[in-house]
């Protein structure tokens, strides 16, 4: 089982160039609530370490490209993004680390929640703990 869901996403090309389409509920899984892009990334500066409760993402490298590692607390998995024309899906509780930026690198962030610094795990002993909490089973 996958850690995370490629999708593919809608480019329109008319011979004028290329439209890129985002739509909530249609090609992207959630109502977006927030857009943001990580550019001009420092050669040698990796990005992420961190994991959301309640926000799901998709992310899309739309220039360049960038290695991401997906970890759920008890897999890891990793993925070159280099293409707009494909997303990855990521859920809540996936740990995200973001490595290699190439200099051309323009990564689109598509957020389901606004930010709320309180959703954020920034610390892995601390996801890993969520994560095992989340697995055990409830008793009476």
């Amino acid at each position: 089982m996958n850690l995370v869901r490629e999708m593919q996403l809608d480019i329109i090309n008319d011979g004028r160039g290329e439209l890129s389409v985002f739509e909530s509920m249609k090609n992207i899984p959630f109502d977006i609530k927030r857009v943001y892009c990580l550019t001009a990334t420092k050669h040698g500066i990796s990005r992420g370490f961190h994991a959301h409760r309640k926000l799901s993402q998709v992310l899309v490298c739309i220039q360049g490209k960038c290695r991401v590692v997906f970890d759920d607390g008890t897999k890891r998995e990793e993925k070159w993004l280099s293409s707009k024309e494909t997303g990855v899906f990521v859920k809540t509780m996936i740990w995200r680390e973001l490595h290699d930026f190439s200099d051309d690198c323009v990564l689109m962030v598509l957020a389901s929640e606004l930010y709320e610094q309180n959703d954020y795990i920034c610390d892995y002993q601390v996801f890993l703990n969520e994560t095992r909490d989340n697995s055990l089973p409830l008793t009476m």
